[in-house]
């Protein structure tokens, strides 16, 4: 772990688990970590609020750090790759996010 609770990948970058989001949830806000999980899981549990607004079609913007949405992915031709036949793709509905400007210039300071 780092300073700021998270450990290094081996390609120099960082990830989070859940239990780790969890912890450091409840260190910033100062929170107990049951009530740290159970604001993590309201947010990002597959019946979440995020989860459930997509669902339902609609998006989920949250300011300064970006919007989650739906897309449509169109149905498409691609390849087994075993076996190189072509296959039908579906037609699926996908989620996306797009970062927020405060969260851009935090990764890219001037």
């Amino acid at each position: 772990m780092n300073s700021r609770g998270v450990r290094a990948t081996t390609a120099g970058g960082y990830r989070v688990n859940k239990v780790e989001l969890v912890e450091a949830l409840a260190n910033r806000a100062n929170l107990s970590k049951a009530d740290a999980g159970r604001a993590v899981e309201a947010l990002f549990n597959g019946d979440g609020v995020i989860a459930g607004e997509m669902r339902s079609g609609g998006r989920v913007q949250i300011t300064g750090f970006g919007t989650f949405q739906v897309r449509d992915r169109a149905a498409r031709t691609g390849r087994d790759p075993r076996t190189g036949a072509p296959i039908q793709i579906k037609a699926a509905k996908v989620p996306a996010f797009k970062a927020g400007q405060v969260l851009k210039d935090a990764l890219n300071p001037k």
